[in-house]
């Protein structure tokens, strides 16, 4: 059976990837991008953290199957990225933690769930990336990561806001994370940002909420406009000065780009738009991030599991450089 480089554990260097000229693609390991699982390796520098939880949803549900779809497009992914000029599982450990068991019928118990698994394994001083699962997600984590950093800036890439107050009367839901985030003094209320914004609101106070709550917003159609570069100069401003934490709704890409998710809106990103500023974030300090919202129910031919796989290994990239 074709295995890691143990030779590479016992030196002290990074595993990595199982080789995919020796080993098909389609064969032997199911872990992010066929890395080692936690358990296989001393520790890790990045943990990938798969969280299965879609009952914050308020449209489609399915999301609780993304992080094993996303690990299954990450196959493909090759141990050099040529935009970065880096070898994001050379210049660091990542481990994949695989799936946590969470309770899917009461949300309290599943938040305390959540945070305790991401205290757990960033004990060791492992940066988490966090495959989702819906948006509600964001909020334990963040509790997790405040604790140790203080208040982050959070990078949101949406089509939405998720600053709401409630659905359905309940708080605790995929569109009011960053409302009780902002609430509990876990975000930079001067650093905290959106980016990919559109699509009908129920009210202008939406957008007067959202800037209360510590948000400016970036919108899709500000690509158009103004382009990419300028996109990352005014990120690059805002986020300056302190960590950051990265979250990424799949649903910022158009549906074009990714139609496996919950809340498709039209007019969003590309997916060449999101990777190129994802780059930017080359020496900010990113302490975190997650990829949620990617529903395998609604997708065509892995489309959404590609675009997915790929953001997470820029996001590896990036943390590889800021290292």
């Amino acid at each position: 059976m074709a295995t890691n480089n143990s030779a590479a554990d016992s030196s002290g260097a990074p595993i990595g990837p199982v080789d995919a000229t020796r080993v098909p693609r389609y064969a032997e390991p199911t872990t992010f991008a066929r890395l080692p699982r936690l358990d296989e390796v001393s520790r890790a520098d990045v943990t990938i953290l798969g969280i299965p939880f879609d009952s914050g949803v308020s449209y489609r549900p399915g999301a609780r199957f993304g992080p094993g779809h996303i690990r299954a497009a990450s196959k493909l992914l090759r141990p050099y990225n040529p935009a970065l000029k880096v070898s994001p599982f050379a210049n660091q450990q990542v481990a994949d933690f695989g799936d946590i068991g969470v309770n899917p019928f009461d949300m309290q118990e599943a938040l305390t769930t959540i945070q305790s698994a991401v205290t757990d394994l960033r004990a060791d001083g492992s940066s988490v990336l966090t495959l989702g699962g819906d948006h509600t997600i964001a909020l334990p984590i963040l509790r997790s990561l405040a604790r140790d950093h203080g208040p982050i800036a959070v990078l949101h890439f949406d089509a939405h806001l998720d600053t709401w107050d409630t659905y359905f009367g309940q708080p605790f839901t995929h569109g009011t994370p960053f409302r009780r985030a902002s609430e509990e003094g876990l975000i930079d209320m001067e650093r905290s940002q959106h980016i990919g914004i559109r699509g009908p609101l129920y009210s202008e106070q939406d957008l007067e909420d959202d800037r209360v709550l510590g948000f400016q917003v970036i919108r899709s159609d500000d690509y158009e406009v103004d382009g990419v570069a300028s996109i990352v100069e005014r990120m690059r401003k805002r986020l300056d000065g302190g960590p950051v934490y990265v979250s990424v709704d799949i649903d910022v890409l158009d549906p074009a780009h990714a139609p496996g998710t919950g809340t498709p809106e039209a007019g969003g990103m590309t997916s060449r738009e999101l990777l190129n500023t994802l780059r930017g974030l080359v020496g900010l300090n990113v302490v975190g991030a997650d990829i949620v919202e990617v529903a395998p129910a609604y997708d065509h031919a892995e489309i959404t599991g590609i675009a997915a796989a790929h953001v997470a290994y820029e996001l590896l990239s990036v943390l590889s450089l800021n290292r």
